[in-house]
């Protein structure tokens, strides 16, 4: 049976060139009362035995009670607040809304489950959710592949008059490649670690080879395609320059991603790291319709695209940066132009091991950690109460707790996993629960106050390290 090593995985990376000095986990804020701020348990949306237990184990090996608090409160929030899970024509139906939004990403509905995953097979009902979200994902790539944001059923949505075709069912849509990566990465990690292939049917059969469709469609290899999108609003990153089609880009192999995870619109519309979630997201589907739809034509289009982006990548995915040598680029446009930088959201360049698509130890990687993790990458903020990536989606000086997540789940260097942890303890400012950003000198200024993705993220975070380094928990 899969255990949580099966799923967060430490990476080989020797944390080099920061000072690491005063981060005591210990060392930290902590709040006069340690109240649960879980909601009673009649109030929660979903109750799993598999979750509670977990918990209680963890807990056990953490000795920092504000830490313990932070896991206790974080872990179970998306469980606790955001899904609504019914039966809908004898199949599991699984709604996840992100925090505070009241609306479903393809992305954060992914990441928000996949930390419970590996507990899949110790509780039919836990299965049952994540197979629900796998079956709602298909409903939404069915409605719109380009689509990012979801509402359950017909919704008013806030960018209905956007320049694009708005569906009743959108929240919201900005074509961003990772939007299709995610459900393939839940659909393979839910049947590797579960055997069910109940949700592999026709109409996930068709949403898979629309995904695959869409793909091809944005190589732009035969004009721009049928995505354009515009937003008529001051903040320039909410729209798309070239007349909605974003900045020209040479047709090279690559993939266009009008927007960036942070639902930001990109500068070089080939996002690379997205394009490498590309390559593994289609190698995993080629498996999957090899294995379990026995469909070998569809499984050899998925591959030759695999190859076609990876062989992309290294032609152009690939950068002499002044200080740090060989780096991997945040966005590229196939002409030669690039733009140096990292961003919080997942898939970042930091994030690359994390999602299982580059090796940690890979000298690339390295060179273009060192580069994320410094004063050259114009989105990392280092300031009296922490250091870390931030994006444009919030503002100058704004550190996002996922990068520093993402940081300790990509490190195998102790003292940077305990910094990384002592760091997050800080920027909970108080409330239990992670945030989307806070302010680099002041944790007590932050943004939104419930963000799911977040706060599961930090489970897991806490529970790989219960496993591999519980000493730093005490």
């Amino acid at each position: 049976m899969p255990t949580r090593r099966d799923f967060i995985k430490i990476s080989g990376f020797a944390f080099a060139g920061i000072s690491l000095a005063n981060s005591s986990i210990a060392e930290t804020f902590s709040p006069a009362a340690l109240e649960s701020k879980r909601p009673k348990i009649s109030d929660r949306k979903f109750v799993s035995e598999a979750v509670e237990n977990e918990i209680l184990i963890v807990k056990k090996i953490i000795k920092d009670n504000e830490l313990a608090w932070l896991f206790e409160n974080c872990y179970p929030n998306t469980l606790d607040t955001t899904v609504n899970f019914r039966i809908i024509d004898g199949k599991p139906d699984t709604f996840v809304i992100t925090g505070d939004i009241d609306a479903m990403w393809l992305r954060d509905s992914s990441a928000q489950v996949w930390p419970y995953l590996w507990l899949a097979n110790k509780e039919k009902k836990l299965q049952d959710l994540i197979a629900g979200v796998i079956n709602r994902q298909t409903k939404c790539i069915l409605i719109d592949p380009y689509a990012n944001a979801f509402y359950d059923g017909p919704g008013k949505s806030p960018w209905s008059k956007d320049l694009t075709d708005m569906k009743p069912e959108l929240h919201e849509r900005k074509w961003e490649i990772d939007s299709l990566c995610y459900p393939i990465r839940l659909a393979y990690g839910y049947w590797k670690t579960t055997g069910d292939v109940s949700c592999f049917d026709s109409d996930w059969t068709a949403a898979m080879k629309l995904v695959i469709k869409t793909f091809r469609e944005q190589q732009r290899k035969n004009g721009n395609g049928p995505y354009k999108f515009q937003r008529v609003t001051g903040w320039q990153s909410d729209t798309v320059a070239g007349g909605g089609y974003g900045n020209s880009v040479k047709p090279v192999g690559l993939i266009v991603s009008i927007f960036r995870p942070s639902d930001d619109a990109t500068i070089f519309p080939f996002l690379i790291s997205s394009n490498y979630f590309v390559v593994k997201s289609l190698r995993q589907l080629a498996e999957i319709f090899r294995d379990v739809i026995k469909d070998s034509g569809t499984a050899a289009q998925s591959t030759l695209l695999a190859e076609e982006v990876e062989n992309a990548l290294s032609n152009y995915a690939v950068a002499d940066h002044p200080d740090f040598g060989k780096i991997i680029p945040y966005e590229v446009d196939g002409f030669g132009n690039k733009l140096f930088m990292d961003d919080a959201n997942v898939p970042s360049l930091l994030s690359l091991p994390y999602l299982g698509l580059i090796d940690s130890s890979d000298e690339l990687y390295r060179n273009t950690r060192k580069f994320v993790l410094s004063s050259s990458n114009p989105y990392f903020f280092k300031g009296a109460s922490a250091e870390g990536v931030g994006s444009p989606h919030t503002g100058i000086n704004k550190i996002w707790p996922m990068s520093i997540i993402i940081r300790a789940l990509t490190s195998n260097d102790e003292q940077e996993i305990k910094f990384c942890i002592s760091m997050l303890k800080r920027s909970n400012a108080g409330t239990g629960f992670m945030h989307e950003s806070f302010n680099k000198d002041n944790p007590d200024k932050f943004s939104r106050e419930w963000f799911a993705w977040a706060n599961t993220l930090f489970g897991e975070l806490i529970i790989k390290t219960s496993e591999n380094y519980p000493y730093l928990l005490g």
